[in-house]
């Protein structure tokens, strides 16, 4: 009896089954910004611009930030970029940051679209979330609804009496006011979220296994100015900051201010 238990011991099946998650091949991806007037290339501090409403004017500064990029495969799961930095921060002055090399491994693959969010969302957008510059100067006053501006174009035109006059075309959390005249902050009942999705077509993004491939995303100025909405800084002024208004105006005429294209 006991040499059959042993034989019956040892001939049994082992039905342990051990499962392992399947090696999935990745590249890498990097994001060149590029920045038109009119399709040419930006020129800072010349007064050589003229926009649909007939301002003349000049660029000074252009900062921005853009978050939760998300690639969508022709087949699969999209991906969203934030295993390590979420948003990436632009400044036509910083050479380094007009390139974002993503950290995220990317599944291998073709891609045919991507979207981000340009600015930053009511998780992100939070005051002190950036405690050094240049990230940390795009700060919006906490009066205003706190955290960070979304954008900064900073620039000059020639008022009706050819004067130059800075304007600070600047997007971020709007206030909704009951002083609608003076825009007095002591009347501040509310805040509008200014933030808005980009979702973008791209020709053909071919992600190979240890490879690193390079899309260029253009923003053209111009399209600031004048779709749908033609900007009239002699009507709008040099500040927008606490005019809900201009900031919706703004934010509409951002649909069609980017393009992107392969390298």
């Amino acid at each position: 009896m006991l040499l059959g238990i042993l034989l019956f011991t040892n001939c049994k099946k082992d039905n342990t089954t051990v499962i392992t998650n399947p090696v999935v091949d990745t590249g890498k991806l990097k994001i060149e910004f590029n920045h038109t007037v009119d399709n040419l290339p930006v020129q800072l501090n010349s007064n050589i611009y003229i926009n649909e409403a007939g301002n003349h004017y000049e660029l000074i500064d252009i900062m921005y930030f853009i978050s939760d990029l998300t690639l969508y495969p022709l087949n699969g799961k999209p991906q969203l970029i934030d295993d390590w930095k979420a948003v990436h921060y632009v400044d036509i002055h910083i050479p380094s940051t007009l390139y974002w090399n993503i950290y995220d491994p990317i599944p291998t693959g073709v891609y045919d679209s991507i979207s981000f969010i340009f600015g930053l969302n009511e998780q992100r957008n939070q005051s002190f979330v950036f405690v050094n510059p240049p990230e940390s100067n795009m700060f919006w006053p906490d009066v205003l609804g706190g955290g960070y501006h979304y954008m900064m174009i900073n620039g000059k035109w020639l008022n009706p009496q050819n004067l130059s006059i800075p304007f600070d075309f600047h997007l971020g959390i709007g206030q909704i006011y009951t002083d609608t005249i003076n825009y007095n902050i002591n009347t501040i009942t509310g805040f509008v979220q200014n933030y808005f999705k980009v979702i973008m077509p791209l020709s053909v993004l071919q992600i190979s296994k240890n490879n690193t491939s390079t899309i260029v995303l253009n923003m053209e100025i111009e399209s600031w100015f004048k779709t749908p909405n033609i900007w009239d800084h002699n009507y709008w002024g040099g500040s927008i900051m606490q005019n809900q208004r201009a900031q919706q105006t703004v934010k509409e005429n951002g649909f069609d201010v980017f393009s992107i294209g392969n390298k």
